[in-house]
């Protein structure tokens, strides 16, 4: 353990990993302010992932696109509640896997398989980019989606290509905090009694936008920005954040989009601008 956090108020709006990130800042001597903002629940249809995993049991897909490790999951999950887990997997072994960014990697771990194609990029581009490199033409490509993003430009690149996609979509986002605790975490920003917020998600930052706008507060919220230190755990959640106009003071380093660098470069940036 360290304190060269100590005194720092750090808003972390996660979830799923809510208690690991909270551990790891205050380990550090970071006072923390928790902002659960999105949950994750399975599709709220279930017929057309189950539809989807009976074929895919079958060995129809030549090759799948893994977005998210959160994605994986929930498809064995679905599998194991209508018996199909030990097909679904023979036939996920069998299949070329592309994957995106470390997170569907280490899922592919926890089941015993591995990465085919990493794409270079944890983005969609890099999915594509490493994909170029193959001729796709009359094979099927299971796609797995997550939610907010029906990702036509990977799935209008494989039409092109000659391939079949075909897509699954096996969970959904819900809004986990109320507005009046973002709204409450923005006024504390604007205030200048926040140092720094950690990104480890788009939605997360698209839950204070929405929040934001319904609440007329989004002057309020730029201006919290530009008092803080705002950390993003990859490129993804950047490239919300600047959308917003939001600059982005920390990410890791060399492709390492986890929560340890994160926190590691967050304390580096945090000791820097005390210095100063």
């Amino acid at each position: 353990m360290t304190e060269e956090l100590s005194g720092r108020r750090i808003v972390v709006p996660e979830t799923r990993e809510l208690g690991q990130l909270v551990r790891m800042l205050e380990e550090r001597g970071a006072d923390t302010v928790p902002c659960p903002m999105i949950a994750i629940r399975d599709a709220p249809d279930p017929a057309p992932v189950e539809a989807w995993l009976r074929e895919f049991a079958k060995g129809t897909c030549d090759d799948f696109v893994l977005m998210t490790g959160e994605g994986l999951r929930r498809l064995l999950g679905f599998a194991r509640r209508l018996d199909l887990e030990p097909a679904f997997l023979a036939a996920l072994s069998a299949t070329r896997k592309i994957t995106r960014g470390p997170k569907p990697v280490r899922a592919l771990r926890e089941v015993g398989l591995a990465a085919d194609v990493p794409a270079d990029e944890p983005t969609t581009e890099g999915i594509i980019a490493a994909l170029e490199r193959y001729d796709l033409t009359a094979r099927r490509v299971g796609v797995q989606l997550y939610p907010d993003n029906p990702n036509e430009r990977l799935l209008k690149f494989l039409k092109h290509a000659a391939a079949e996609p075909d897509p699954v979509l096996p969970y959904v986002y819900v809004s986990e905090a109320d507005d009046k605790r973002v709204i409450a975490v923005i006024a504390e920003m604007a205030a200048g009694q926040i140092d720094a917020i950690a990104f480890t998600s788009a939605p997360q930052v698209r839950r204070f936008r929405d929040v934001a706008r319904a609440s007329g507060r989004e002057a309020e919220l730029r201006q919290g920005f530009e008092r803080i230190v705002v950390a993003a755990v990859g490129p993804i959640v950047a490239q919300e954040l600047d959308a917003l106009g939001v600059q982005v003071n920390v990410t890791p380093h060399d492709n390492t989009f986890f929560m340890k660098p994160l926190v590691r470069e967050l304390a580096a940036a945090l000791m820097k601008d005390h210095k100063c």
